[in-house]
């Protein structure tokens, strides 16, 4: 819902209750030029309103402008006079040296009493004063008062307060529950974590080729063998792989006799279907 800051009175021009005359063409005529008038009268006022607000917001401007070329003018004069050549700095120096701070101010109660424009505070003026609820108040039980359940300018502010306070005290529970962690499992930052595969990642790899996923399965992380590398994400050491990069010795059951060795005069014929 907009809100009007300025109503231009009189709205209607003609809408009036006509008198005993004799001629009501006439007196219609007059009350709709005094209609007009009045309304030139109250956009004037209106209009003086505006561009004294635009003057005014055009000042503070001006002035802001002011200060930021005088400030451009002091930093450009320190920056010519500075010479590297001359003045060596060193790096210990740069580390060292504090680290530049505004030194703006905030602005603070933008939205306060003060602050309303003229048309709002007339508006609010014309305002119709709440009913007096209040004399109800010493007859509650709960001891709240009788008005604020018909009006109550501080309900949003509460609100956003109380927000406030729930989120500080989760944040302030959270904490608690992590220092808690903490102090149970002491070495538990120390286990990296496995590191979880995504489909992403799998398709980014059959990009590359199917034999280029083979030899990445094959090794860990950092290019290691796959079999240095534990389930939570740690790396062995080099005994360990030495005793794992053997081969395993071979079963009964699964050795296969090696091929026929023929010369290279004697190879057998190629088959029919190839001739």
């Amino acid at each position: 819902m907009p809100l009007v800051t300025r109503n231009i009175e009189p709205r209607h021009l003609c809408r009036q209750t006509l008198p005993s005359v004799r001629s009501e063409l006439e007196c219609m005529t007059n009350i709709t030029l005094a209609n007009v008038i009045r309304q030139l009268g109250s956009l004037s006022k209106f209009a003086e309103d505006i561009f004294g607000e635009l003057f005014t917001q055009a000042n503070t401007f001006a002035s802001r402008v002011s200060v930021l070329v005088e400030r451009v003018d002091r930093l450009q004069v320190k920056v010519t006079q500075l010479d590297p050549k001359e003045e060596e700095v060193s790096l210990q120096g740069i580390n060292t040296r504090k680290a530049f701070k505004s030194s703006t101010t905030q602005d603070q109660k933008l939205f306060d009493r003060d602050s309303l424009p003229v048309p709002v505070l007339e508006t609010y003026g014309t305002c119709n004063t709440p009913p007096p609820l209040n004399i109800l108040s010493p007859y509650r039980d709960d001891g709240k008062e009788a008005l604020k359940f018909y009006t109550d300018p501080s309900y949003f502010f509460d609100l956003w307060k109380e927000k406030m306070l729930q989120d500080t005290k989760d944040i302030m529970k959270e904490k608690r529950k992590h220092r808690k962690e903490k102090k149970e499992n002491p070495n538990r930052g120390n286990v990296n974590p496995r590191k979880i595969k995504t489909r992403k990642e799998e398709w980014e790899k059959l990009k590359m080729g199917q034999e280029f996923v083979e030899i990445k399965d094959k090794h860990g992380p950092a290019g290691y063998p796959s079999n240095m590398v534990y389930q939570n994400g740690s790396i062995g050491s080099n005994e360990s792989m030495d005793m794992n990069c053997y081969p395993p010795p071979p079963q009964t059951d699964s050795i296969v006799p090696p091929p026929p060795s023929f010369p290279d005069d004697s190879l057998p014929p190629p088959p029919v279907e190839f001739r």
